[in-house]
């Protein structure tokens, strides 16, 4: 199944994260090595929310990736949502819908 990471970031993200990016970037690297995270990054202009794609049984692999980041625990993010992604279209799909 497909999760989305959804992270609301905080008005000073961009002035903060580089203190933090490093772990941040290393906890995301190792999930993708772990075949859990498919795609991740920030918004931009304005850069006010983040977007993680896992793939994973269930949202606890997804909450505990949440639960770790240094930008959550920071502060950096200030609240984040995981949501289920019905994907159904694309090669990743988890449920192809063909017509």
């Amino acid at each position: 199944m497909h999760y989305l990471l959804c992270y609301d970031l905080a008005p000073d993200y961009l002035e903060r994260r580089g203190e933090f990016r490093t772990p941040h970037l290393q906890l995301a690297w190792d999930a993708q090595a772990r075949g859990e995270l498919v795609l991740a990054g920030a918004l931009s202009d304005p850069a006010d929310q983040a977007m993680l794609v896992f793939q994973a049984d269930s949202p606890d692999v997804v909450e505990a990736f949440a639960k770790a980041d240094p930008y959550v625990t920071h502060g950096l993010v200030t609240s984040y949502r995981v949501r289920l992604w019905n994907t159904v279209v694309g090669d990743l799909a988890f449920t192809p819908v063909k017509p």
